[in-house]
């Protein structure tokens, strides 16, 4: 162990001595949290729906002003008035509106005879998440609209009440797993993988070949230096994101203590991978190329960011195999429910498992040689 820990403090010490290096490495991934959390968690709003009216009866008026109240209420919606559908849906090809809402001459006279009355949503539907605002609040507006003047006082249709167990989460709470993992593979990557590859670069491992010091020892000091860093950068996100996302009770002592857990498991699992894939690695420029597939290969199927049951089946079948899959879950048990090690021991027992393979593969693969 001493010649492990020598090892470990000559990485520590120059890791301390490049103070730029350890904000960036920090920095960025509370800048992805605020940044990602708060770009895709709000609520739409303010989606230019343009109303053509071609009824004019006192239905068609119902109905607009249904309209100019959910543009007043929520403000998901601003309605625009316009008496020519061609104009309105060259305006929606031209991207001035989002959608067009068509009331057919016929309205009124189908709804006072009951025969099928219908409206026609014209949306853009190049933007998903813009039609599904759309079709939510103006399905929600004629759902309002057919409701019987009077209400029987005892309803005899079957209803759902909503029961949540935990309190309402906000998307950015929801990326913050993500982040700290993420800020744990950034720190992976600069502050191990980068730097391992420099130094055979520039010949500074040759030291270390001349020194009776065992290839298990020496990967085990460059993996545990990394992981030492990393879980640094990991612990810092989780309690400055804790704060920015509104994480409640966030620094009871032992969720601390089981984030703790989770995030040096996760570390050396990200660092001994990483030493894996870049033991044979001689040129300095491939880890910096490789960071972005990486980075989209493990961080994206993980479902930090969009649950996995909406990934296809060939990206299921990446995420099984991500370590990121199980720190994120892990995380999102820790951060989002505060549940025990019950709900995570699957999660670390997949890392612990990974840690040992990868480790035990990179020092097989390691050359005492030049």
């Amino acid at each position: 162990m001493g010649r492990t820990w020598a090892i470990i403090e000559r990485e520590l010490r120059r890791f301390r001595r490049s103070p730029i290096l350890i904000v960036m490495s920090m920095i960025m991934p509370i800048v992805q949290l605020v940044i990602l959390g708060y770009a895709f968690g709000g609520n739409v709003k303010h989606l230019k729906v343009a109303v053509v009216d071609q009824d004019h009866g006192i239905p068609a008026i119902k109905v607009r002003e249904l309209a100019s109240a959910a543009a007043s209420g929520a403000h998901t919606i601003d309605t625009i008035d316009y008496s020519d559908q061609g104009r309105a849906i060259d305006d929606l090809r031209n991207g001035r509106v989002n959608g067009v809402l068509t009331i057919p001459p016929e309205f009124s006279r189908r709804v006072l005879t009951r025969n099928d009355p219908r409206v026609a949503l014209i949306e853009d539907n190049t933007d998903g998440f813009v039609s599904v605002a759309l079709a939510g609040t103006l399905g929600s507006m004629l759902t309002a609209y057919n409701q019987p003047a009077t209400s029987a006082r005892i309803s005899s249709v079957a209803s759902l009440d909503l029961v949540e167990v935990y309190p309402y989460v906000p998307y950015v709470q929801y990326l913050l797993p993500g982040s700290v993992v993420m800020s744990i593979f950034m720190m992976v990557m600069i502050g191990g993988g980068i730097i391992f590859i420099d130094d055979k670069a520039r010949g500074l491992h040759e030291g270390y070949l001349v020194t009776p010091i065992k290839k298990l020892e020496l990967v085990a000091g460059f993996n545990i230096s990394g992981t030492i860093k990393a879980v640094l950068a990991g612990m810092f996100l989780i309690v400055i994101g804790s704060i920015i996302a509104g994480i409640p009770n966030a620094f009871d002592p032992m969720r601390l203590f089981r984030l703790f857990v989770v995030v040096v498991v996760t570390s050396f699992a990200l660092i001994s991978l990483m030493f894996l894939l870049m033991v044979r690695v001689s040129d300095p420029l491939l880890p910096r190329a490789v960071f972005g597939v990486l980075n989209t290969v493990l961080y994206f199927p993980s479902g930090a960011v969009y649950p996995q049951q909406g990934f296809p089946g060939w990206m299921q079948v990446i995420a099984v195999a991500d370590p990121f899959t199980y720190a994120v879950h892990a995380l999102k048990c820790l951060l989002l429910k505060n549940t025990g090690f019950a709900a995570i021991g699957a999660d670390l027992m997949f890392l612990l498992i990974f840690s040992v393979f990868a480790m035990s593969a990179g020092t097989a693969l390691f050359k005492r040689t030049l």
